[in-house]
């Protein structure tokens, strides 16, 4: 595996007047999380179809793996695992045949093929499920199942695109985990494209954000967060309401504020002195019971950057 496992120049794809990805260009480090961040219709399951060689550039270039998009789909397809739009598992037919008939497909040799699908349906915690028919399963588990099957081959690069859309908070968080721990334990590079701010900060490495196909940032979740240039202050305690949150909103070093359940949310203007918020509820009578103070989180900067004016790289 070459030490950049994707890497885009230009990348550009229309639909006749419609610009669905412009000029993007990234470079993914081999062995990387890296997640794709967009709202929905910004460019990104296009981005993944124009990586897999599906569709072709209009202009600009993509190489994956080495191989040149335009010249070499087929040897990237035989490199990368995929899970797109539909999860490919066959519901009237049991875990293990459906990973065993996929394994067939890959030409995986029978001693080969009966330990991975071994490994891999353990490392998911399906192996005493292999039996069961995948239609009877939770989304939770044929979203999990779906994972194996993209691995079965031992890809280098794995696309995933919104793996845990449509899934409830507790199989979400499961799937991830596993995601995480089989991405360090394969040794592979993994592609991920989501809205959902919370996963992109658990899971990922490096980040970009795009919006309406174009690049508007690309870093560490922690880069992206100071990005947003935005400080939060949180206060907890009695008295707080919607007559305190306006007399604070009148502070200079207040940006906007919200109050709810005992707690008032500040966000901060750069460069001012908190202090005086403090004083002031105290003078107010709220019994303060914690303070705290914080940068903008993922999801703060998410938003700035798909609502900013223009591309920021």
């Amino acid at each position: 595996m070459t030490d950049c496992a994707i890497r885009t120049a230009g990348l550009t794809r229309e639909f006749g007047t419609l610009r669905a990805v412009d000029g993007v260009s990234l470079e993914v480090p081999a062995g990387a999380i890296f997640g794709f961040l967009g709202p929905n219709g910004s460019g990104k399951t296009t981005t993944i179809r124009l990586l897999l060689g599906l569709l072709e550039p209009t202009r600009g270039s993509a190489s994956v793996l080495g191989h040149d998009t335009r010249t070499d789909a087929g040897a990237i397809r035989e490199r990368c695992g995929a899970l797109l739009e539909h999860s490919g598992l066959y519901e009237r037919m049991t875990a293990e045949d459906n990973l065993e008939f996929y394994a067939r497909v890959w030409h995986l040799p029978q001693a080969a093929r009966r330990e991975r699908v071994r490994d891999l349906l353990t490392g998911l915690g399906l192996w005493d499920r292999r039996h069961e028919l995948v239609g009877q399963w939770s989304r939770g588990m044929k979203q999990k199942l779906a994972v194996a099957r993209a691995l079965l081959h031992h890809p280098d690069l794995l696309f995933l695109d919104e793996p845990t859309a449509g899934l409830d908070p507790i199989a979400a968080a499961a799937l991830r985990d596993d995601l995480t721990g089989l991405a360090r334990r394969e040794g592979v590079t993994v592609f991920l494209t989501t809205h959902n701010l919370a996963e992109a900060e658990k899971l990922c490495d490096q980040v970009a954000v795009i919006r309406s196909g174009r690049l508007v940032a690309i870093g560490r979740p922690d880069e992206l967060r100071a990005r947003a240039r935005r400080d939060r202050m949180e206060v907890t305690g009695r008295g707080l309401d919607e007559r305190i949150a306006a007399l604070v909103a009148a502070d200079p070093a207040v940006e906007a504020t919200e109050v709810a359940d005992g707690r008032l949310t500040l966000r901060l203007r750069d460069g001012h002195d908190t202090s005086p918020i403090v004083s002031l509820l105290v003078r107010e009578g709220v019994a303060i019971d914690e303070v705290r103070k914080g940068g903008a989180d993922l999801e703060e900067a998410f938003l700035a950057l798909v609502g900013s004016e223009g591309p920021d790289q």
